[in-house]
């Protein structure tokens, strides 16, 4: 363990947690807000659905663990949503039995510490011409908007139910008019533009939170120094001169 001890932050989920640092990724962007603030562990799957992160999720996060998280991160949903490959093994998750992984994970998770604050991120919508050009024609039939709609409506129901902070990227990212062709690599991964309104939405949840304490970067001390108002071109991203989430991305 190096010190001193921060507060600890995790991102938890599939390849859009997997991937989230690189190519201007939403992880990197909060780990460079967060710099001398706090550590940001990742913890990401590619390819896994909710299934296999209950399978997993006592071994990531153990109870019994000295230090525990002040914030969890979560996505899973994308690939429960997948509608079963012809050519592979992988079959659908049915939706309630998403909603109830999702519920297991969501009740251990605030179980580790009574401080332990939780965001579960819902699935992003998928661009079939995307996913046809990048990938093939049988990747894209198999991730449909309808899909991922469903399980981005019931990811938010269910958490009004258990009291866990909810951002919607299915809605968020459909905000940009040209998010089609902008905010993914693939049809189904983000690009820096589509990383940066998944940061500015977690920036906008750690600011309102009535949290306490509070997890949001201009509450938290600065390691060894001052709080000074960020200056990297990735903080400008995300902040402006009042500390609140911009609206667009910044050069």
């Amino acid at each position: 363990m190096v010190g001193p001890a921060r507060p600890l932050f995790v991102l938890f989920g599939s390849s859009i947690v997997q991937l989230s640092f690189g190519n201007g990724g939403w992880g990197s962007i909060i780990a460079d807000l967060y710099s001398r603030r706090a550590d940001i562990l990742l913890r990401g799957y590619s390819g896994w659905n909710s299934r296999q992160a209950l399978q997993v999720l006592h071994h990531v996060f153990p109870k019994d663990s000295a230090i525990q998280p002040s914030l969890v991160i979560v996505y899973f949903g994308g690939n429960d949503a997948v509608l079963p490959f012809p050519s592979s093994q992988k079959t659908l998750v049915p939706l309630p039995e998403y909603v109830e992984n999702m519920k297991k994970i969501a009740i251990h998770l605030k179980s580790l510490w009574e401080k332990t604050r939780v965001i579960f991120l819902t699935a992003p919508p998928v661009s079939y011409a995307l996913i046809k050009e990048k990938l093939s024609e049988e990747h894209a039939k198999c991730r449909t908007l309808e899909s991922c709609r469903k399980y981005a409506e019931a990811c938010k129901e269910l958490c009004k139910k258990i009291d866990v902070k909810c951002i919607d990227v299915w809605s968020a990212i459909q905000k940009r008019d040209d998010w089609l062709t902008s905010c993914f690599t693939d049809g189904i991964h983000f690009t820096a533009e589509g990383s940066q309104i998944v940061a500015e939405e977690i920036c906008k949840v750690l600011e309102e939170a009535d949290w306490e304490p509070s997890l949001h970067w201009k509450e938290l001390p600065i390691e060894f120094g001052s709080p000074t108002k960020p200056s990297s071109p990735v903080r400008q991203c995300c902040v402006n001169g009042n500390g609140s989430p911009t609206s667009h991305l910044q050069t």
